[in-house]
This record gives structure tokens, sequence and C-alpha cells, in this order.
């Protein structure tokens, strides 16, 4: 009876009810919100259930994320930045960047909707973070995952990369019950039911010599960039030129799917309790949601100037797409645009901020780094 005792102490011992505490099991509960989010609300699926599942498996084992650990080769391409690039490359080959050729005006709410980013980054200063943690910390508000790892990799800030990461990802898939309520605040009724004008037609030209002309010009003034940058602008270059339908494809479905589950799952893996239920994780979750709502009043505030600039023909509700979640942020001005009216159609209209503010991110990411001297 002895031996038998001792087998089942120690089969219990080897279970996770003996090694865990109530740490982790607050995060299990918040991944299985996140789960339920994803599933149940449809909360952008595609990034929110390999998080969550991610944040799950490392609360359950921690192991699974330290050195030699399946996640931990996971983590190591996204603190290498090769897993961001790749996400740009798959963005690049799904998106059309017509609407932001044809209506250049955009580039101005995108730029504009880094306001955000500004605002967190002095604001993170105040709270005590250091100048390079400040700015990592600031990239949440251009609602933008690949680019928020980027920077806080290339800025030394892996301490604080899955707070940044889980925030800025979590904004992202929350992107339809963040921005609403901004963007109704800063415009009025009349305002929302603008009908802007059809676009222009955008040549097939205009569309090859776009993702070239914007490398040169970026990546000169801003090398460190280049990754981001230069595969966003590859992948589109792939969609557009007509001849690699097959490195399309895969870039854009295949290659995507599988990087979106590496990233997800090692992204929601560094929310172990330990490194997660911290007063900093607090701070910076609060920051990225006071970036993200600047960058959306942001957006919408210089929508409504070129509204009035225009004698009333540009719907401001477009500029609360420069935040840079593709094509998340577009798809909300819509529905709230069409929320006032049904025959409004301002999706591809909203595009053009939308891709803009995927640039714009990139940018200010490469302004931080020359001003921190990372090259």
């Amino acid at each position: 009876m002895g031996n038998i005792g001792q087998t089942v102490m120690n089969l219990l011992d080897q279970t996770a009810f003996s090694s865990l505490y109530w740490g982790n099991y607050v995060m299990i509960l918040v991944a299985c919100i996140f789960l339920y989010l994803a599933i149940a609300k449809g909360f952008e699926p595609l990034l929110l259930v390999p998080i969550s599942f991610g944040m799950l498996l490392v609360n359950i084992y921690p192991p699974i994320i330290q050195e030699g650990g399946l996640l931990w080769y996971f983590y190591k391409l996204d603190e290498w930045a090769i897993l961001p690039s790749l996400i740009f490359m798959g963005v690049g080959a799904m998106t059309d960047f017509g609407p932001l050729i044809a209506n250049p005006k955009s580039f101005l709410m995108g730029a504009a909707a880094q306001l955000g980013i500004y605002v967190a980054y002095f604001l993170a200063m105040l709270l005590g973070f250091s100048g390079p943690a400040a700015a990592a910390i600031s990239i949440i508000g251009g609602a933008d995952g690949p680019t928020s790892i980027f920077l806080a990799s290339k800025l030394g800030q892996t301490a604080l990369l899955g707070p940044i990461a889980v925030a800025a990802y979590s904004y992202m898939s929350l992107v339809p019950l963040i921005q609403p309520p901004v963007m109704k605040l800063c415009t009025t009724e009349k305002e929302r039911k603008i009908k802007m004008g059809q676009l222009r037609p955008v040549s097939k030209l205009e569309k090859i010599l776009f993702p070239v002309v914007i490398t040169i010009v970026v990546c000169m003034i801003l090398p460190s960039v280049t990754p981001l940058v230069g595969m966003l602008m590859l992948g589109n270059l792939f969609r557009e030129s007509g001849v690699v339908r097959q490195l399309t494809e895969t870039a854009s479905n295949a290659m995507m799917y599988m990087v979106v589950i590496l990233l997800g799952t090692s992204v929601g893996a560094t929310t172990s309790a330990e490194a997660f239920l911290q007063a900093d994780t607090l701070k910076i979750v609060g920051l990225g949601l006071v970036a993200f709502a600047f960058g959306t009043f942001g957006g919408v505030m210089l929508g409504k100037l070129m509204c009035k600039l225009s004698g009333g023909k540009i719907n401001p509700l477009i500029g609360s797409a420069g935040v840079s979640a593709v094509p998340m942020a577009a798809r909300v001005s819509q529905k709230v645009g069409a929320e006032y009216d049904p025959t409004n159609f301002l999706l591809m209209h909203a595009m053009g901020p939308n891709v803009a503010g995927v640039i714009g991110t990139a940018v200010a990411a490469g302004t931080f780094m020359a001003v921190f001297g990372v090259k």
C-alpha cells in the first residue's frame, strides 16, 4: 500500500495543479474570455484564437516558452523580426493600394492618425518609462502588431515585448468596439451621412510603380525600416505585376496563415502570470488604449478639416481608418457610415487612409529608431 500511495503522490506532483498559483488561473480565465470573444463574437479570430491559446498553454505549462521549449523557438522568430516582416509581405500581397493612389490626400489622414503614437510616447515618459521603452509602447497606437514587435525588438525592449504585443493585437481585434464611440463623439450625424464620389480608375502602371517608388523614398530616408516597408511593398509588387501569380497566392494565403499561427501563439505565450501580472503591464495596456483612442481622434479630426476645405465632399469617418489595422479599421468606417445611411459605401475610400496608416506607423517606428541610434 505504501508503494501505491507513493505512486499516487508522484502522479499528483506531476500535474499542473501542484505548480500553479492564483495568477496562472487569472490568466487562464483571461485566455478563455479571449477565446469566447474570438469564437462566439467573431472579434478577429485569426489573431485572437492563436494568441489566447498561447496564453492558455503558457499558464498551464510555463516551460513551453522557456529556452528549449516549443514556443521558445517561435518567439525567437519574433525577436529577430522575421515573422513581423513576413506578415507585412502577406499584407502587401493581400491589399489593393489603388484607393491610396487614386486619392493621395489619404496620406494626410494616415499621418494624422499617428497622433496617438506621439501622445502615448510622452505619457509613457511621464509614467517613468525610459525613452526606448516609451517608444516601443507608443507604437501600439498604430494598431499594428508586427510593427510593435519589430520596434520593441530593435530597441532592446524584449522584457516588454509580451505586454506590448498582446496589447497591440488585442486592440487590433477590438477595433469594432473601441473606435465607433470616438468616431461618433467627433462627428455630427450630417457628416456621417456624407456620400463620397467614386474614386478615379488607377492604371496598372501606377500600381506597379507605387511600391517601387515608396520603397526607394521611404527606405532611403529611414533605412532601418527596410525589413517592414520593403516586405510590404514586395508583397504588393507580387500582386500588381501580374507575372508571379504563384508567389502572390503563397504570400497571401499559405505563408500568411502559417506565420499568423507562429506569431499569434508565441505572442500569447509571453503572457505567463509572472511576467504579465505586473504594474508596468497595466500601464502599457492603459497607454495602448489611450494611444489608440487618440489615433482615431487624430484621423477623424483631420477628416473633418478636409471635409470643410472640400466643401463637404469628404466623410470624416474614413479618417479613423488611418490607424493601420488593415482592413479592420476600414470596415469599421464602412459600418458606422452605413448605420446612418445604408446606401453609403465608404469602404474603398477608407482603404486609402488605412494603407497610408500602415506606411505611417512604419515611418514612426523608423523615426524612433533613428532618434535612439538604432540601425
